[in-house]
């Protein structure tokens, strides 16, 4: 059998997580190789940011960034100090031999001496076809009230949330803060969510329920404009004008290829071996951004995440005697490697 190339360090994913990292570990001389994925129907290179239009709370954008954009720099900054990328799936680990052997969906499988994961979590959508376009197209449709509910756009209109648990409480008591009446619709007859979340939102006067509805289409064209809703019990349709819509039924972690490998949370979530550290189950593999956060789930948190696991892989490669790559070459005659001025 030939040889597997090695790497020192491979990032996986592309989120605000993974370019992080890859500044950071690229700064580091360790010639880290980010595997960014593939387009598919759920996700993207650049992860649910390039779903969103305006981002208007991340740190160093006054008049607001698209998530578009935003990735976009991120990345281009990360190659800037010699990441390499490819836009590629991890399809399979073994975490069981180190180096670990990673097989791509479609090259030869390789070795890596560390790895960090900040593959993310995808929204779950309910999965019509207008949702998911006006999703796409940034056309009143949201899976992420804390990203998106203070934008002009959503601002004095009737708001709509589909969910009954935590999360659709957490996202419908949020948007009360913009919206002139939120719409709770949920296809049963009670919440699953904790009493305490149920008891804060049905206490607020702004926010309504429907109860036992289904949304069966998104209406509108380039922008919402309403809901179809089907009565679960009647079976009877109806329309429901909403100035948007945010679905809160909850996020699924990208982890499948992991294959069990890497311990998880009872919700399926990357666990921790340490508190406030990215380290996992197992030693040499780290986690950061939402693969392994289901509480904050914003890209600044994600990006400090990225940071973190770039230093602890950085310290840890150095504590197992791994030596350092050569220094990227720049694309600025200007510029210059090394460590200095960091955040």
């Amino acid at each position: 059998m030939p040889e597997r190339n090695k790497e020192t360090l491979v990032i996986i994913g592309s989120g605000p997580a993974a370019w992080t990292a890859a500044v950071y570990a690229a700064r580091a001389n360790l010639n880290p190789i980010v595997y960014e994925g593939e387009p598919s129907r759920e996700m993207i290179p650049g992860g649910q940011l390039m779903w969103t239009t305006d981002i208007e709370n991340f740190p160093g954008f006054p008049q607001g960034v698209s998530g578009t954009e935003l990735m976009e720099r991120m990345k281009a900054q990360a190659v800037h100090f010699g990441t390499r990328v490819e836009m590629e799936n991890i399809a399979e680990v073994d975490l069981s031999v180190h180096p670990f052997v990673l097989k791509p969906t479609y090259s030869e499988a390789f070795e890596a001496m560390a790895v960090i994961v900040a593959t993310g979590a995808r929204a779950n959508w309910i999965g019509l076809p207008n949702e998911i376009r006006l999703a796409q197209s940034g056309g009143g449709v949201s899976a992420c009230a804390v990203c998106d509910g203070a934008l002009p756009a959503f601002r004095d209109r009737v708001l709509g949330v589909v969910g009954g648990g935590d999360s659709a409480m957490e996202e419908a008591t949020y948007l009360t803060k913009f919206a002139s009446e939120v719409v709770i619709i949920h296809r049963r007859d009670e919440f699953r969510a904790s009493k305490v979340m149920v008891d804060r939102a049905l206490a607020h006067p702004k926010i309504r329920v429907e109860w036992n509805k289904q949304v069966v289409d998104a209406l509108g064209d380039d922008y919402l404009t309403g809901v179809r809703l089907r009565d679960t019990v009647t079976g009877e349709e109806s329309e429901m004008p909403l100035g948007g819509l945010f679905v809160a039924i909850g996020h699924t972690p990208n982890t499948a290829f992991l294959g069990g490998q890497v311990e998880l949370t009872e919700r399926g979530w990357i666990k921790l071996s340490t508190p406030w550290r990215t380290e996992t189950s197992v030693p040499g593999v780290f986690a950061a951004g939402d693969v392994m956060d289901d509480y904050y789930r914003q890209a600044i948190s994600a990006a400090g995440t990225g940071c973190m696991a770039a230093l602890e892989a950085e310290r840890w490669l150095s504590h197992h005697g791994v030596a350092e790559a050569e220094p990227p070459v720049l694309e600025t005659a200007e510029s210059s490697p090394g460590r200095g001025g960091e955040a």
